[in-house]
């Protein structure tokens, strides 16, 4: 899974679950009867209770990493629920267990007290993650497309010495542009630098120009050059076969390969090798 993908809401549900499992090994009850050194009793911890382990410690752990599952699969489903709904029900039925059994018990220990606190907090982030615009923020801030490409390795459909798609390198006209609009268009005349041709060559640029469409039409898909970009919010990623199920789910500071345009939408790979649709290209951001 690419850690890039997560975001601070599940940061937050990782970090809970981990002080979930270290509180199962701590004292559930500090019960001392009067007269008695307690210094020597060993008060049970929540391995020593099945019931207790597996509705609230366990429970909790395993919703976890069934919130953070589903962003690497999303779609899957458990029954009938969508593996991220599946894992936040989870986290409340911890939660509810956690609050009647430390009711229950008339002296808590650590143990108790901190998984409660752990599951208030588990379920509050496996529920809010995806409503509260903080918790949705990429937990890691965006990488270069660059980073990674180890030993000089040219980026998949690179050819060497070009570099499409990358801060430095050859840069390409934006998307739906035409190329000779010149944003960005190799040997195009720059700013400031007057074009120098010859008067005959000053008229096939102007017959070539106005044979081309208008400006902001899509570029031909012959002329399609693959290019890194990140989108502004989640997204699906759907099959190539049209599928209405998503396969993946672009993330916000993720960069993904733009591999081959379809009308209006591109064909995305994501970093891990799987391609697919992504219908909504509107305010995605180039390399």
């Amino acid at each position: 899974m690419n850690i890039r993908s997560l975001t601070r809401g599940d940061g937050v549900v990782i970090g809970a679950a981990v002080v979930l499992f270290i509180a199962s090994f701590l004292d559930y009850s500090s019960y001392c009867p009067q007269g008695i050194d307690c210094s020597r009793i060993d008060n049970p911890n929540a391995w020593d209770s099945l019931g207790i382990l597996m509705s609230v410690y366990l429970a909790g752990v395993i919703a976890a990493a069934l919130v953070i599952v589903s962003r690497a699969m999303p779609g899957r489903k458990v029954v009938g629920l969508d593996l991220g709904q599946f894992g936040a029900a989870l986290t409340v039925f911890a939660l509810w267990t956690a609050f009647w059994t430390i009711l229950d018990i008339s002296s808590a220990g650590a143990g108790l007290i901190l998984g409660l606190l752990a599951t208030i907090v588990l379920a509050g982030a496996a529920i809010a993650g995806p409503l509260v615009p903080f918790l949705k923020a990429p937990l890691l801030s965006p990488a270069g497309p660059a980073q990674g490409l180890q030993g000089g390795q040219q980026p998949y459909g690179a050819q060497p010495g070009q570099g499409y798609g990358f801060p430095g390198g050859q840069q390409q006209a934006p998307y739906g542009a035409q190329p000779s609009q010149g944003y960005g268009y190799p040997g195009a005349p720059q700013q400031g630098q007057p074009a120098q041709a010859d008067p005959a060559q000053a008229q096939q640029a102007q017959q070539a120009q106005a044979q081309q469409p208008a400006q902001g039409g899509a570029a031909p898909a012959g002329d399609f050059t693959p290019f890194w970009f990140a989108v502004p919010v989640a997204r699906p990623l759907y099959g190539e076969d049209g599928s209405p199920n998503p396969i993946a789910e672009l993330a916000p500071g993720t960069w993904y390969l733009a591999v081959e345009q379809r009308g209006q939408s591109l064909i995305a790979q994501t970093q891990d090798g799987r391609r697919g649709v992504l219908q909504d290209t509107t305010g995605i951001q180039r390399g």
